[in-house]
């Protein structure tokens, strides 16, 4: 079933809407809950929740990308569960680096007060559109995704430290892409 046909039936909120969109997307939605979560029960849940939370949102809205919508609804519950049961301990290092390498960036408080929130994904989007198409699956990969720096270096048949770089230089990149767009 097509996208636009499944959010009509959110529009009519007929329950299919969430067989469907389950369907076509719990795929994609579970593999980005497991990469932060590691544990089967816990990244379920977050399907579940990403099914219950689409199902409040739309309507209203009418997401333009439903792959993109239900990916991001997956990611903040992943993220909210994985601090929920972490609070207090020690971070696992794959999450522990991924959250060290976006502390670089540094910029998330004067962005979030001099760029609305659909400034800054625009500002993201152009600057990944300019990347070579592999520094840009290596770096969505690893913050979209949250791929470990070994998976992302297999996926590209590359060493780690290779990753390692090509990220830290694009962070760079993104940095002065964001502090010139936030000046402007």
């Amino acid at each position: 079933m097509e996208d636009t046909e499944i959010i009509d039936l959110f529009w009519k909120r007929d329950e299919a809407a969430i067989q469907e969109l389950s369907r076509k997307y719990s795929g994609y939605c579970y593999k980005i809950a497991w990469n932060l979560l590691g544990s089967r029960e816990d990244a379920e849940e977050c399907l579940n929740d990403t099914w219950f939370a689409a199902w409040k949102y739309i309507p209203p809205q009418r997401p333009k990308v439903l792959s993109v919508f239900v990916g991001k609804i997956t990611r903040g519950f992943a993220i909210d569960t994985f601090r929920k049961k972490h609070a207090g301990k020690r971070m696992d290092l794959h999450m522990e680096d991924v959250c060290g390498e976006m502390d670089e960036l540094n910029f998330s408080y004067t962005v979030d007060e001099q760029m609305a929130e659909q400034e800054l994904a625009e500002a993201i989007g152009r600057f990944l559109r300019k990347l070579k198409e592999a520094d840009r699956d290596i770096f969505i990969r690893r913050y979209w995704y949250l791929d470990s720096i070994k998976a992302i270096a297999r996926r590209h048949g590359v060493t780690e430290g290779c990753i390692r770089t090509n990220l830290c230089r694009n962070r760079k990149k993104l940095f002065r892409t964001l502090k010139r767009e936030v000046l402007e």
